[in-house]
C-alpha cells in the first residue's frame, strides 16, 4: 500500500510535467508565428534561421507559402537531430514546428507598426521569447535551434552566439537577392533575438549541483545517463546523524532542467544546492 501511494503521485507528477512542457511549446510556437506575421513579414524582414530561409523563399515567390517552406526545410533537420540530440528533444521540436506551421497559416500578416526598425526590434524580442521558452521546456522551435543545440553541446559555445552566426548567413542572402536596407534591419532583429535567447534561456553559465539523498544507488544510476560525471561523497546529517550520500556534478544552465527532472524522478525529497561556477579545469564532459 505504501508503494502504491508513492508511485501514483510520481506518475501523476510526470504527466503534469509533460503536459506543462506541451503547453509551453505550443505557446512558444504562437510567439514565433506572431513575431513573424505581425512584425517581420509585413516589412519583408527576416528573423534568421529556417524561418528566415522560408521567408526569403516566400518573398521571392509568394508570401503565402512561407509556412509550407518552413515545414519542408525543417523536416530533414529534425530527422538528423533525432540521432544527434535525442528522441524527447526532437519530439518536442516536431510539435513546435507543426504548431508554428499551423499558426503561420492562420495568423494574417498585419503591419502592427509602420517603422521597420521597431518591427525588427519587437519582432526579434517576441520570436526570441518563443525560442527561449521552447529551449527551457526541453525542446526547440526547430531548424537552426536544433543545429545550434548540437554545436552548443559539443563545442560549449553560447546558444545565442551560434544562432547569430547562422542567422547572419541567411540575412546575407536577403541582401543579395532583395535589398541591403532590409538585410540591415533584419540584422538588428537577429542581434536582439540572440541576446534575448541567452537572457531567457541560459546566459551560458556553468552550475555546480550538490545533491544530498538517501537513494544513493538509484540516483547515481540515473545521473550517469546524463553527459557529465558525478562525484559521490559519504555524508552525515548534522542534526539527525543519519547517513546520506552527497552527489556532486557540474552542468550548464542549458541542461539544468533535465538534471532537475532526473532528481525529482528518483528522490523528490532530495536536498539540492545549485551554485554558479566561475571556472572549470579538467574534463567537463564524460567521454562516450
Amino acid at each position: 500500500m505504501g508503494i502504491g501511494r508513492i508511485v501514483v503521485p510520481q506518475r501523476m507528477e510526470n504527466v503534469v510535467n509533460r503536459g506543462r512542457e506541451v503547453v509551453v511549446i505550443i505557446f512558444s510556437a504562437l510567439l514565433v508565428a506572431c513575431g513573424l506575421k505581425l512584425f517581420l513579414v509585413p516589412h519583408q524582414l527576416l528573423s534568421g534561421g529556417v524561418a528566415g530561409l522560408a521567408s526569403v523563399l516566400g518573398y521571392l515567390t509568394n508570401p503565402k507559402y512561407i509556412s509550407l517552406y518552413y515545414f519542408l526545410i525543417n523536416l530533414p533537420i529534425i530527422i538528423w537531430g533525432l540521432a544527434a540530440v535525442g528522441r524527447k528533444y526532437i519530439l518536442l521540436s516536431l510539435l513546435s514546428v507543426g504548431c508554428t506551421t499551423w499558426f503561420l497559416t492562420v495568423i494574417p500578416a498585419v503591419k502592427v507598426t509602420s517603422d521597420p526598425i521597431l518591427a525588427g526590434i519587437f519582432g526579434g524580442v517576441i520570436i526570441a521569447g518563443g525560442i527561449g521558452f521552447s529551449l527551457r521546456a526541453g525542446g526547440s522551435s526547430g531548424g537552426f535551434d536544433i543545429l545550434g543545440s548540437i554545436i552548443s553541446r559539443k563545442r560549449d559555445i553560447p546558444m545565442g552566439n551560434v544562432l547569430f552566426v547562422m542567422d547572419g548567413l541567411v540575412i546575407l542572402t536577403l541582401g543579395f537577392f532583395k535589398s541591403w536596407d532590409l538585410a540591415l534591419y533584419a540584422m538588428l532583429c537577429t542581434f536582439v533575438k540572440g541576446r534575448v535567447v541567452d537572457m531567457i534561456h541560459i546566459r551560458h553559465v556553468k552550475l555546480t549541483c550538490f545533491i544530498v539523498t538517501k537513494e544513493r544507488s538509484s540516483m547515481l544510476e540515473r545521473l550517469n545517463k546524463l553527459p557529465h560525471g558525478v562525484t559521490v561523497v559519504d555524508a552525515e546529517g548534522g542534526y539527525s546523524h543519519e547517513g546520506n550520500a552527497m552527489l556532486m556534478t557540474v552542468t550548464t544552465r542549458y541542461e539544468l532542467t533535465e538534471l532537475r527532472r532526473a532528481i525529482q524522478e528518483i528522490d523528490p525529497h532530495a536536498f539540492v544546492n545549485v551554485l554558479e561556477t566561475v571556472e572549470i579545469m579538467g574534463r567537463f564532459r564524460r567521454l562516450a
